[in-house]
């Protein structure tokens, strides 16, 4: 396994099973890497539990854990689902775990990676801050981690800081459990992309047992851009026993809605709703194993609360109220809204004289029919504009989309691909071309990966749908932005026993 020193967030990080892959992969590490620093360790991949303790010391040789979480429900390293305590029934092993963290000072996070069938288990890194899952440990334990911090940092004890009840036997589970469900803005179809949006509506569960964290306010728009992470909430649910949290969650995602971008909703639905997640049956590839069958389940799930009567009623009033009369949720324009425009060239090469500029007339724009408003993800409209010098206005259709493509991306005249066609492999994202990995006349195999895309400063690998041979592969320099639904290669069938003999 290579890592960058300071990737984060599940960046930096490739597994090499292969010697063939090792120079490619370490440098898509060093790429996410802001120091452009890697290491390398033993892989531990199969069977494995992802474990964190968390960990709160005085920094004078007093120190408390708030027991373990668990992070195994994750893709490309990154947690999608977490729970407190862990699902591994050997509270033994664990407590070994918990015992292996040591003296710190104010609050950390110790990570480990456990073999539960072997019990061996290996420590991964310290994270010195809160972090994102804080809030199942918060749930289990009865406590404000951000307070605790706070006070620790002004010079307080440990006792006075709320935690002399707290248990320290690692042995003895939490009196409560807790899952946090993160939802994201992700197309899991397009293999995670981002989408980007406006937020036009969203509804979240409340009840005994539930907290939502999220930066989404009633009438306020939001917009999911490339310029930060795709979290939009996390769901927390907490009960007094394992079955309760899976029940209450199934219930709690329910109840959760987000209207104006792709989310990954319906694979929350389908992980809480398999039987793995109630008995703990899975590791740290199990989410990417079972994907196919999750996005499938997912769907059915969504499809069965949609058909209840009451919820679609209220969903559809809730989303009609919000979109139509809340004119903070979409900008409002009107029929014979106009505007004045003066362009002025940033370049100061291309900038007119001063008395130019002063003679020179601005543009006009004018609506002339809104035939859609959903800015800023989708406007639709009718308009004249005119420009200094011309004879008149001239009418115009108007249609914009958001899109997470860079104008030069947009600008691009490479070839799109066909979803229908099996043979083609589309890129189903925008971003940075960093590599193409195949040349025309090879021969691949299924799942091999053709070209690595940057997106939000993940290098993601878009890989080929089937075996064969390659006979055509797109031309475009690395660095190059290409657009969503770019064609990356065209891959023919081939026999088997051929792929096999030129590989």
């Amino acid at each position: 396994m290579v890592k960058a020193v300071d990737g984060g967030g599940g960046r930096g990080i490739r597994l090499i099973e292969d010697g063939d892959a090792l120079a490619g992969a370490v440098r898509r590490a060093i790429e996410e890497s802001p120091s452009r620093q890697v290491f390398a360790e033993r892989a531990a991949v199969h069977g494995i539990r992802h474990i964190e303790v968390q960990i709160i010391g005085d920094g004078q040789g007093h120190i408390r854990h708030l027991w373990e979480r668990e992070c195994s429900i994750q893709r490309r390293y990154q947690k999608v689902v977490e729970m407190a305590p862990s699902s591994i029934k050997d509270r033994t092993l664990i407590a070994q775990v918990i015992r292996a963290a040591i003296n710190y000072c104010s609050l950390g996070t110790f990570e480990f990676l456990v073999q539960p069938s072997t019990k061996e288990f290996y420590f991964l890194e310290v994270n010195p801050r809160i972090q994102v899952e804080h809030t199942i440990t918060e749930s289990v334990s009865s406590t404000d981690l951000v307070r605790i911090q706070l006070l620790l940092a002004q010079g307080a004890s440990l006792e006075s800081a709320g935690l002399r009840r707290i248990g320290q036997d690692p042995e003895s589970a939490p009196p409560l459990y807790s899952l946090q469900l993160r939802v994201t803005a992700e197309d899991v179809k397009r293999d995670w992309s981002l989408s980007i949006g406006k937020v036009q509506y969203f509804q979240f569960p409340s009840g005994n047992g539930i907290r939502v964290d999220t930066h989404l306010v009633s009438g306020h728009a939001t917009v999911v851009s490339t310029d930060f992470d795709s979290l939009l909430a996390k769901v927390v649910v907490t009960a007094a026993t394992w079955e309760d949290v899976v029940s209450k969650a199934r219930r709690a995602l329910e109840d959760t809605r987000i209207v104006g971008v792709e989310t990954n909703g319906n694979i929350l639905r389908a992980i809480v709703a398999h039987p793995a997640l109630t008995v703990g049956d899975f590791d740290t590839h199990w989410l990417e194993t079972n994907q196919q069958h999750l996005v499938k389940l997912g769907s059915e799930v969504s499809a069965a609360y949609a058909k209840s009567s009451l919820m679609s009623t209220a969903y559809t009033a809730s989303s009609s109220a919000t979109s139509i009369s809340s004119p903070n949720i979409s900008t409002l324009f009107r029929p014979n809204d106009a505007w004045s425009v003066d362009l002025t060239p940033l370049d100061q090469t291309k900038r007119n004289t001063k008395a130019n500029e002063q003679d020179a007339a601005p543009y006009h724009l004018r609506l002339t029919r809104v035939l859609r408003n959903a800015f800023p993800t989708i406007m639709a409209a009718e308009i004249t504009f005119t420009s200094p010098g011309s004879r008149g206005p001239v009418p115009y259709r108007m249609e914009l989309s958001s899109t997470s493509a860079s104008s030069a991306a947009l600008a691009s005249h490479h070839r799109r691909g066909d979803p229908a066609n099996p043979s083609h492999v589309t890129v189903p994202f925008a971003g940075k071309l960093v590599e193409v990995l195949v040349d025309e006349g090879d021969f691949i195999v299924a799942g091999q990966t053709v070209v690595v895309v940057q997106q939000m400063k993940m290098e993601l690998e878009v890989r080929a749908g089937r075996g064969g041979r390659v006979s055509w592969v797109i031309e475009a320099e690395d660095g190059e932005e290409i657009r969503e639904g770019t064609l990356a290669a065209i891959v023919e069938e081939a026999e088997v026993d051929d792929i096999k003999a030129k590989l």
